[in-house]
């Protein structure tokens, strides 16, 4: 089963999944929802910019995040200067990294949530008075539910199956960096592969859960019915 160093890889990956959903949803909702409702020119340019990591190996993103948080970079040598931490091989950097990275996964179904509902609803709640954030919390969060439950899931999932980011930003350090993708690799790297089909068969089983709770629960309030 798990060994001890694993379990401590688990608690590292759960941990760093949950500040990243929780900082994505702080970050990707407004985001998300001046996304849906802006007719600016310059929307495009801002959606493409949120979708890179889709596109991007992670390799790249990890090695540029290295060099821009590193000691030399504008973003670490700053931080030097005014004598804050070092991001580089850190957890707070593994977070920077993987907001980053999962940011598509939660700014985008917000954004098809946000654009499915009807600007004439918004319009009815204000002339009764309803204030913006009224409004939003009231009529457009709950309307909403789907694609707030969807994003959060994926995520959640996506931030705990990262490899290539967090090797490039945050290493391989054993209770502070080492998460269950690199654990695996290690293992497999050792020949252990008993102990790396443990491993990975849970990421797979978490992984198959997650995506069927979203797609039950899309169901549910039928979404993608005909």
């Amino acid at each position: 089963m798990f060994s001890p160093a694993d379990i401590v890889s688990l608690w590292v990956t759960l941990k760093l999944a949950t500040v990243t959903t929780l900082i994505l949803l702080l970050l990707g909702t407004p985001l998300a929802w001046w996304l849906a409702r802006t007719q600016r020119r310059w929307k495009v340019a801002i959606e493409a910019l949120v979708a890179l990591p889709l596109v991007l190996p992670p390799t790249v993103l990890g090695f540029y995040l290295l060099v821009a948080l590193g000691p030399h970079g504008p973003v670490g040598a700053l931080l030097d200067m005014l004598g804050g931490p070092t991001l580089v091989f850190s957890f707070p950097g593994l977070v920077i990294g993987s907001v980053i990275y999962s940011l598509p996964f939660v700014v985008q179904p917000l954004q098809a949530s946000f654009s499915a509902i009807p600007v004439g609803l918004l319009d009815a709640a204000a002339t009764l008075r309803a204030a913006p954030l009224d409004r939003f919390f009231s009529l457009v969060l709950p309307l909403a539910r789907p694609g707030v439950l969807t994003a959060v899931v994926l995520g959640f999932a996506h931030t705990v199956g990262e490899f290539g980011v967090v090797l490039m930003i945050g290493g391989n350090i054993p209770g502070a960096t080492q998460v269950l993708s690199i654990s695996i690799y290690d293992h497999v790297e050792a020949l252990d592969y008993g102990q790396a089909h443990w491993l990975a068969g849970s990421l797979l089983v978490f992984s198959f859960g997650m995506l069927l709770l979203v797609y039950r629960f899309n169901r549910r309030f039928g979404l993608g019915r005909p």
